[in-house]
């Protein structure tokens, strides 16, 4: 297996296997234009996961100059439990920490169970003293 930088001429690929694992996240903000926009912005902190010419797993990743991000995070089911899910998170947070960020946030959905049982062992802590709120910039 070899990760490397997720790269604009991976979308298709990529976003097959986000309908796949990540369905209920996914909006018009991971459309191919923003995608690119997205990682051209945050150049090398993206990867993929890939086996056999296949990419088996993702992670997409940035900052906004003060907190990194992790954004969907996905493993294919036939491949999770290998460590592919551990080795991208490292490997997104290393590349977020070589931009002097000293924190990097997930946001998991609370019916994901797995999602939040891989976050919490890899180290991350829950927090209870924010939510999230969401604008829709459509409206103005």
């Amino acid at each position: 297996m070899e990760i490397r930088e997720m790269l604009i001429d991976d979308y298709d690929e990529v976003y097959a296997m986000w309908l796949t694992t990540s369905r209920r996240a996914l909006s018009r903000a991971d459309e191919r234009p923003q995608m690119e926009r997205y990682l051209r912005r945050n150049a090398g902190m993206s990867q993929v996961a890939v086996t056999d010419g296949r990419i088996v797993g993702t992670v997409l990743a940035g900052h906004d100059g003060r907190r990194g991000f992790i954004h969907h995070m996905a493993v294919l089911p036939e491949y999770r439990r290998k460590g592919i899910g551990h080795k991208l998170a490292k490997r997104a947070i290393e590349k977020i920490k070589e931009e002097g960020i000293d924190k990097t946030h997930i946001f998991c959905y609370q019916n994901n169970e797995t999602g939040q049982s891989f976050w919490k062992d890899f180290g991350f802590e829950k927090r209870d003293d924010v939510y999230v709120y969401s604008y829709d910039n459509r409206k103005i």
